[in-house]
Order: C-alpha cells, then sequence, then structure tokens
C-alpha cells in the first residue's frame, strides 16, 4: 500500500469534508493509500511543499507571491465557502463603508477574496473599511464582538452554520462568497520539486476524493450525518439547510477546474497581491478526468 502525508490548511467541512468521507468510507484503502492527514494551518511554505495539501487558496497564493511551483489536481468547489454575518442595519457590501468588519489576514485565501469582493462593492478595504483581522477558524469570539456590538460585521467560514446563527440573533447574512467570486478551491496539490503529480500514492488519493465528492451529490442522508460531525452545535434541519443552500450546489462531482473562470480569478487574485500572474490557470490547474 502506498503512504503519503496530506495537510489541511484551515477547519471546517469546506476544507475537511471530502477527506472525512474518504477516509470513513474507506475510499483510501480501496484506492491502496494509506492517508497520514495532518494539521497544516501555521505550517510555512517549505513545510507544506513536502507533501499534498488539500487548501488551494493557500497554495495559488503562494505560487504568485513565492514561486513555488504548486499544481492543483483536484478541485472540490469553485464557491468559496464564507459569508459576510452583519448586525441589523447593514443590507449589502456597500453598507461596510465606515463599519468595522473582522476579517481573516490578507496573505490567506480568503482574506485576499474578501478584498477583492468589497473592492467590488465599491470599497476599498484599506481605506472604508475599518478591518480586524484574526485568525481563521474558530469564529466565537467574533460571535461575541457582534452580540456586544464591538464589531459590525465579520468573515466568517463554515465551522458554523451563518444563516442559522444570523437567525438566532437576529442578524444579517450579507453575502455568501461563492455568489460574489468565484475560484476553483480546497482539492489536493502538490510542488513536483517534492511530489510528482504522477505519483500512484497522489493520483490514489485524487481517486478516493472524486468518488468522496460524487457522495456528497448522491447521497445527501450520508452526507448530512457526516456535516452533523463538524457542526454539533446545530440542530439536524439546520445542517441539512446549509448542505442543501450551499454544499449540494457548491461543489462538483469530477474534481475538474473551469479553466476560464480560473484564468479570470488568478488574475484577480494576482492583482490584488500586486504581483505579475507569471502563469495561467492551465499551468496551476492541472486537473483531468479519472476512470473511477
Amino acid at each position: 500500500m502506498h503512504t503519503i502525508d496530506l495537510a489541511y490548511v484551515g477547519r471546517g467541512p469546506h476544507e475537511e469534508l471530502v477527506t472525512y468521507i474518504a477516509d470513513q468510507q474507506d475510499f483510501y484503502a480501496d484506492a491502496g493509500v494509506h492517508v497520514a492527514l495532518r494539521d497544516g494551518s501555521i505550517w510555512d511554505p517549505e513545510r507544506l511543499r513536502r507533501g499534498a495539501v488539500i487548501g488551494l487558496g493557500r497554495t495559488l497564493l503562494s505560487r504568485l507571491v513565492g514561486g513555488i511551483p504548486w499544481v492543483a489536481l483536484n478541485v472540490n468547489t469553485q464557491q468559496p465557502q464564507f459569508w459576510f454575518l452583519a448586525r441589523p442595519g447593514l443590507d449589502s457590501l456597500a453598507d461596510l463603508a465606515g463599519k468595522r468588519l473582522a476579517v481573516h489576514p490578507h496573505h490567506t485565501g480568503p482574506g485576499c477574496f474578501t478584498r477583492i469582493m468589497l473592492r467590488q462593492a465599491g470599497l476599498d478595504p484599506d481605506r472604508d473599511v475599518e478591518t480586524i483581522v484574526r485568525a481563521p477558524g474558530d469564529y466565537s469570539m467574533d460571535l461575541r464582538r457582534l452580540r456586544e456590538g464591538t464589531i459590525d460585521a465579520a468573515v466568517v467560514g463554515d465551522t458554523l452554520v451563518p444563516e442559522a446563527v444570523a437567525a438566532e440573533n437576529g442578524w444579517r447574512v450579507l453575502a455568501f462568497a461563492g455568489d460574489l467570486f468565484q475560484i476553483p478551491t480546497v482539492g489536493v496539490s502538490v510542488d513536483p520539486t517534492h511530489t510528482d503529480p504522477e505519483d500512484p500514492a497522489v493520483q490514489a488519493v485524487v481517486l478516493a476524493h472524486r468518488r468522496a465528492l460524487r457522495v456528497i451529490r448522491d447521497e445527501p442522508d450520508t452526507t448530512v450525518r457526516y456535516l452533523q460531525a463538524f457542526l454539533n452545535g446545530h440542530t439536524e434541519d439546520e445542517v441539512r439547510a446549509h448542505y442543501e443552500r450551499f454544499i449540494a450546489p457548491s461543489f462538483g462531482i469530477d474534481g475538474q477546474a473551469d479553466l476560464a473562470t480560473a484564468e479570470t480569478a488568478v488574475k484577480a487574485v494576482a492583482a490584488e497581491l500586486g504581483v505579475p500572474a507569471t502563469f495561467t490557470a492551465a499551468d496551476f490547474y492541472r486537473t483531468r478526468p479519472t476512470t473511477a
């Protein structure tokens, strides 16, 4: 049996669900690979590049800024899974002008994508919004600050169900990021300097993840049960509503990147980072069909 280190660089179903299903359903074993799942959230790029990585936003930014020749071999979704959650009185991103917004660091995928979306709404993220930068993952402090009124809005990921949290507190979901900015994200990427994309262990992981993607689309009851393990602070009805609204429509089944969408996104990310786009979407997203 082949072995491989697979690192996640963020928390929540967007990052972990496909891997979790592949493990629970024995898809890795069926594909002949033993996966050592690692928490690479705070690893530096040099350590990350020595194994396979789940987060594509992190590796895309690393290739643009640091020149590490990452390639993405599988894509889970083109709709980033984070939301703008706000106190009453705000109805759109444009209403964030002059407001206090908790955000991810700008050097992360969600942080960079947020800045792009704020600009699309006519806001300069450095001048028009008071940003409070904090590490992604556990958004409980954001919720506390929203209740206290010390912030007006927060960019939150899917370690919680935003619509349920908003309904419980009388807040607003201003926007789902995936409705505003599309980029192929979350999947499997490697640095060919250290890991051959054609390595049997890598290809086995890709195969297992594509089987898991089909479970997400074709087996809602199974997927909701697995989602509940991540979102155990919510009821089954809330988790199912989240699955039906955001997970099932957003996740693909074949692991392929839409290169036209990706090309636009790569250029937008490069422009936001202030660096040249020295490679095309096809150079980075090397997804191709498999016979699973």
